[in-house]
């Protein structure tokens, strides 16, 4: 679905509340990140205690025609992060308007309280926009469906990362776990418990430049992404079924395979291979770099007896922080 243009959007007279809010949260790729941009699917896990919260209202300074993106990090990030972020969020703000057909509204306000560290594969820039088109869609008491949040999410995501697969996009306001797959999203079955530590390397990741060496690689080398899509794919599937059938070992052991095809590929780093192995070494069942790679987290799954021997060992491996994501099965949201 495309977003309509200015002469598409509604006609109506907009009624505008006193404010609108909307949020969103983080997301982790389980498997499949890279891949699912080739049509291979990926499993992506939501992280609901990193959350965005943005508040939209008419601004008092009605002298200015541009629209104002007030961006509140709470979570440390450097000034050019939140300056390219703040930039790609201002225009998303112009692109919703016109969505929503109120582009000669008063001049707005839009504050963005993210806790979710940018730049770590965690879904800030998607989360971040989730939450202000909800915003502005409920400031201006308009119904938006899942699938036109998702298209101006997406829109958002193609400016500030290229070609987006769309499972960002998907993931940042998805319940439960879920796989996607060609633009299409589905929970997952879940069969097992477990808890996932992801810990986060310090080092920002750097997306684009992990797309661009993996697509100058392909190029290198004939049938190079052929056999990677199709390694991923083949993981992917094994961790899908597993989690569905209840054995975590066997989902474990994907995530680690799954990390040595993304480090074969160039993609992970020193710290990040550190982070992986001390993981491992503390009794994790699996362990892979997550999201685009260059940086960012570590994913870990672990057993409920071993978390806190894996999170004081990934700390003290250099991990400046982790969070715990419980994985409960059998899920109210199997299929």
């Amino acid at each position: 679905m495309t977003p309509p243009t200015l002469g598409q959007a509604p006609s109506q007279q907009h009624r505008m509340r006193a404010i609108g809010a909307g949020s969103a949260h983080a997301k982790a790729i389980l498997l499949g990140e890279h891949a699912v941009v080739y049509g291979a699917p990926a499993l992506a896990l939501p992280i609901p205690q990193l959350t965005v919260v943005a508040s939209a209202g008419r601004s008092p300074d009605s002298t200015d025609d541009q629209d104002d993106v007030l961006s509140t990090m709470t979570a440390s990030a450097s000034r050019q992060l939140v300056t390219e972020a703040s930039g790609s969020l201002g225009r998303l703000v112009t692109e919703a308007k016109a969505y929503l057909g109120v582009l000669d509204s008063p001049r707005l306000d839009v504050i963005v309280d993210c806790a979710i560290p940018p730049g770590r594969g965690l879904g800030s820039s998607a989360a971040c926009a989730r939450a202000i088109v909800l915003a502005l869609a409920e400031l201006f008491d308009r119904r938006m469906s899942e699938g036109e949040t998702f298209d101006l999410v997406q829109t958002a995501e193609n400016v500030a990362h290229g070609r987006a697969s769309g499972v960002d996009a998907r993931a940042v306001g998805a319940p439960a776990p879920l796989v996607f797959q060609g633009g299409e999203a589905h929970e997952l079955a879940v069969g097992c418990d477990g808890l996932f530590i992801i810990a986060d390397s310090g080092d920002v990741g750097r997306t684009k430049d992990a797309v661009e060496l993996l697509r100058t690689e392909f190029l290198r080398r004939p049938g190079a992404r052929e056999e990677f899509v199709r390694r991923a794919w083949n993981l992917t599937d094994e961790a899908r079924r597993a989690l569905a059938a209840g054995r975590p070992r066997k989902l474990g052991a994907c995530l680690t395979d799954n990390h040595e095809l993304l480090r074969a590929a160039g993609l992970s780093t020193d710290r990040i291979d550190t982070l992986v192995d001390t993981a491992l070494a503390a009794g994790s069942l699996g362990a892979k770099i997550t999201g685009g790679g260059l940086g960012g987290c570590v994913i870990a799954l672990t057993e409920m007896g071993q978390a806190r021997e894996v999170t004081r060992r990934l700390h003290a491996a250099g991990a400046a922080r982790t969070w715990a994501v419980p994985l409960k099965g059998p899920s109210r949201h199997a299929r």
